[in-house]
């Protein structure tokens, strides 16, 4: 097959971009590289789409291996526009969501805190690289003990437990925050705005 080295390529390319969710915050400082050439490959396949209707076109469409190839770039192309971190919600898989928290920092950074019904969190920052912690918790009144952490590259301890602060007031935009503490010593912690609280009445 002629088209071969392209085929495998898109399909390659398909498959990373739908399994980015096991992926991409294990990549670190190395995750937005990784996009960025995976937006390359993207402009290539486009442009290599358009060479081969143009053959396809030359040939009066006669040619079946081409025209395989020119459906598998339409839909895979399609599919990544339209669904740019995969068709499949995977993040939802895992359960739901019953209190999430964020934070948005100087340069557009973001962190984002996520504890599912199946006791499992999810805590992921976007600054200049990618960083995904997850682990289980255990709610004990309005304290939150993290526990059996999985860390990402050059991590090495993750905070011990939280506190979450309900809003006194309805009117507010957000029902409270969840502070982040690294042990019983740390008196700063690290706050988030509660945006979703399912988790305490």
């Amino acid at each position: 097959m002629k088209q071969k080295g392209l085929f495998i390529t898109t399909i390659l390319f398909f498959i990373i971009i739908n399994t980015n969710y096991y992926w991409e915050g294990k990549l670190g400082f190395f995750a937005f590289p990784v996009f960025f050439l995976l937006m390359i490959v993207y402009l290539v396949l486009g442009f290599l789409l358009l060479r081969q209707l143009f053959f396809a076109f030359r040939e009066k469409f006669t040619n079946k291996q081409r025209l395989v190839i020119i459906g598998i770039l339409v839909v895979v192309l399609t599919a990544t526009y339209l669904k740019p971190y995969g068709l499949i919600n995977f993040d939802k898989l895992q359960g739901k969501d019953l209190l999430f928290a964020e934070r948005e920092g100087a340069a557009n950074c973001m962190t984002t805190l996520k504890l599912k019904e199946n006791n499992i969190f999810t805590e992921r920052s976007v600054c200049f690289s990618v960083k995904e912690v997850k682990g289980i918790y255990e709610l004990k009144g309005d304290t939150v003990y993290f526990k059996d952490i999985g860390f990402v590259r050059h991590e090495s301890e993750y905070y011990k437990f939280a506190v979450i602060q309900q809003s006194d007031s309805e009117k507010t935009k957000y029902p409270g925050v969840i502070i982040l503490y690294r042990d019983y010593n740390d008196t700063t912690g690290f706050c988030l705005r509660i945006t979703k609280n399912e988790l305490t009445k």
